[in-house]
């Protein structure tokens, strides 16, 4: 959530910020809100005011024994005024915190100008694509030859968009997250945890939009609980109403879970295979920052998850979003895209974004020894350490070889207990 501060103080710097990611800010709307809050908060407190005076007002007459009858009928109707303004002020600040909730984040002045994911910006490359000399397959018929990849049993127990995952396969979809997790507790500093897989419409809303993103949930009948689409949404909401020692901060968490996603407006995206599905692992980081150390923490954390590319020697590229492509609370973001040859392109399997304070405001995450001493929002970024379902897609495609095997690649030797290579059974 935007500062409301910020727009009141300098409204034309949030409506440009604002347009360059191609969002159109209601001005007419909210100085209307502002315009009432004004009137209602005025005469609120001129009968705060009021009201004090005439309290002190009778207790002099008591005092001399002189009848107060008069001033008690007053001060009785200006606590009926009070108390009608009170409520009224209340719903209108309710209004004005729903209207700024659906208000999405303003972009950092390095973050390009652009439509659309054409418009993002490669910042480096890492690794080259292998050149094969055998056909290349994607990594369904990869899994099919294997025997390991099953879609048809997945469709007959949940529908579209899920997979069976069976033996070497299924193994190393573990010890791809295990390998993951311990990188990042080991060599990067994260905490492990451990968290619901359902989350409240409030830890939803902390996030992101729920009014704006709740057909992209999935949500339990009769019951105020959404399952989570990333791990983002219980860690990040370890934070709200908190109110934090400076030096505690930063806080740095990494999560295994599965993710699930309605996939609403994706109909005929990547129907095929594994790359958009309801229910994928993810191995997610996430850091709980000071404000002036959130963008040096943003690169640190985008080049944690671009470590475990490169330990899997897949190859990758780092692209920044443009303005009109980055989510809704983010200020920038880091896709990295790995080389998937069986599509001979290169495909998300991670988005590392700064949010800056504009999370931290939806959920009243604070630390203390701020500006001035005052509480003010830490600052959250997150990023996929990586997206395991995807991680497996880009071994399964890079690693293939001639005869239809895969070969494991050597950082995940220890996790799987001597099997170097997947491959069908004779």
């Amino acid at each position: 959530m935007l500062d409301i501060q910020l727009l009141r103080k300098d409204l034309p710097a949030v409506v440009a910020g604002l347009a360059r990611r191609g969002v159109v800010f209601d001005e007419t709307a909210f100085r209307a809100l502002e315009d009432e809050r004004k009137v209602l908060q005025t005469r609120t407190e001129e009968l705060q005011a009021r009201r004090n005076a005439l309290s002190k007002q009778v207790g002099i007459l008591k005092g001399k024994g002189e009848d107060a009858s008069a001033v008690l009928a007053e001060v009785g109707g200006t606590g009926d005024e009070l108390k009608a303004n009170e409520t009224a002020l209340s719903a209108l600040q309710e209004r004005l915190n729903a209207f700024l909730r659906m208000i999405p984040n303003i972009p950092r002045p390095e973050v390009a100008a652009g439509k659309s994911s054409d418009d993002n910006v490669e910042v480096r490359r890492w690794g080259a694509p292998r050149a094969f000399d055998f056909r290349v397959l994607d990594h369904v018929d990869v899994g099919a030859g294997l025997g390991m990849l099953d879609f048809d049993t997945a469709a007959k127990l949940s529908g579209a968009r899920f997979s069976v995952l069976r033996g070497g396969l299924a193994r190393l979809h573990r010890a791809l997250a295990q390998f993951m997790l311990d990188v990042h507790t080991r060599e990067h500093g994260y905490t492990e945890v451990y968290v619901p897989y359902m989350v409240t419409g409030e830890c939803a809303d902390g996030v992101s939009s729920l009014a704006k993103f709740r057909d992209d949930l999935f949500k339990l009948e009769g019951r105020d609980l959404y399952l989570i689409p990333t791990a983002e949404y219980p860690v990040t909401n370890f934070v709200r109403d908190t109110l934090l020692e400076a030096k505690d901060l930063p806080l740095r968490f990494v999560c295994h879970s599965p993710c699930f996603r309605s996939e609403a407006g994706s109909y005929g995206k990547d129907t095929r295979g594994m790359i958009r599905q309801h229910q994928f692992d993810k191995v997610e980081i996430l850091q709980v920052v000071h404000p002036e150390k959130s963008a040096d923490a943003h690169e640190e954390l985008t080049r944690h998850a671009e470590t475990i590319l490169q330990r899997l020697e897949l190859p990758y590229r780092t692209m920044m979003l443009c303005t009109g492509d980055i989510g809704f609370a983010s200020a920038k973001t880091y896709d990295l895209e790995v080389w998937l040859p069986g599509q001979q392109a290169y495909r998300e399997i991670s988005s590392c974004s700064n949010y800056e304070a504009f999370q931290a405001r939806r959920m009243q995450a604070r630390f203390k020894g701020g500006d001035k001493g005052r509480p003010e929002p830490v600052h959250t970024l997150n990023g996929s350490g990586l997206a395991v379902g995807r991680t497996l897609v880009a071994i399964l495609e890079n690693c293939q070889q001639a005869d239809g095997s895969v070969a494991i690649p050597g950082a995940l030797a220890p996790y799987m207990g001597g099997v170097d290579r997947l491959a069908a059974r004779p």
